[in-house]
């Protein structure tokens, strides 16, 4: 499996017409696709780890979701519930997003170049402090654990609460 993330700032007049564009060019060049939203992602490591964790479920049999694309956003929200999953998802407006696209070694990079020309590319993927709050809310971070660990953590505590996605009943 080739793993590769394409990022950066894009408009949604529709999201359901974007969403079947998306679902359209995964079909058209065997791969898959999944839309996040940016600004909850604390980093490449967080991204990474939640993509590996999704393959893994599947390659077990233990995977949530039917399809891989919402058993990625599963991971990554940090949620065991699939519908608080589609809190990662990305909205009608102006978006940070980032594609995570996995497939073969020979339909990713097509794939990747189509959503390339879709946005306006900016590493969005990485923790800045502008997406501070809002990773404390969807992650359930709190005051306590920051004083701890210290601010310059954020992104550890995002990516244990990938980690016990699997662990949390």
């Amino acid at each position: 499996m080739h793993i590769e993330f394409v990022s950066g700032r894009i408009f949604i007049d529709d999201l359901k017409a974007f969403l079947k564009t998306t679902a359209d060019i995964s079909k058209a060049n065997g791969c898959i696709i999944q839309a996040i939203n940016a600004d909850k992602i604390a980093g490449e490591k967080h991204l990474y780890f939640a993509v590996t964790k999704a393959l893994r479920a599947f390659e077990q049999g233990r995977n949530a979701a039917k399809d891989m694309g919402i058993e990625i956003m599963r991971y990554a929200s940090g949620k065991r519930q699939i519908e608080e999953a589609f809190s990662m998802g990305v909205f009608q407006g102006r978006n940070n997003i980032v594609f995570v696209v996995i497939g073969e070694e020979d339909s990713v990079p097509s794939c990747a170049d189509i959503l390339k020309e879709m946005i306006v590319p900016v590493d969005v993927i990485q923790y800045l402090l502008s997406k501070r709050e809002g990773l404390i809310l969807q992650f359930g971070i709190t005051a306590d654990e920051i004083t701890v660990v210290g601010e310059q953590m954020v992104p550890e505590l995002v990516i244990e609460r990938v980690a016990l996605v699997d662990v949390l009943k």
